[in-house]
């Protein structure tokens, strides 16, 4: 189950994956299977290739990407969502859901 998401981070989110460029997406994220993560981040692109690509400097399996009726993507969650993040530059997606995590359970 995901929430959190507002619906501008959705359209940018689809129009970044949309043009070609891996995109992410952080959400809370609830999945009895995994109960100690809080959150995931959809790593996206509509070109498949350009995601195999992308995951390979990460030692991602073109097996682990989902396809759905979105786009092509990944599901990063944990140590490997912090990592990538971080190598991304773009950690401060983690920051601001465990700020909303905070809030919302004050």
């Amino acid at each position: 189950m995901a929430f959190g998401v507002t619906k501008k981070e959705l359209k940018n989110w689809k129009a970044a994956a949309n043009s070609g460029e891996v995109a992410f997406l952080t959400h809370f994220w609830y999945d009895p299977r995994f109960p100690e993560y809080k959150t995931v981040t959809k790593a996206a692109c509509s070109d498949i290739e350009t995601l195999v690509s992308w995951g390979e400097k990460y030692n991602l399996k073109r097996s682990w990407i989902h396809v759905d009726n979105h786009f092509p993507h990944y599901d990063l969650i944990g140590s490997t969502e912090t990592e990538i993040l971080t190598a991304e530059g773009k950690q401060h997606k983690l920051v601001e859901m465990h700020n909303r995590i905070k809030l919302k359970n004050k």
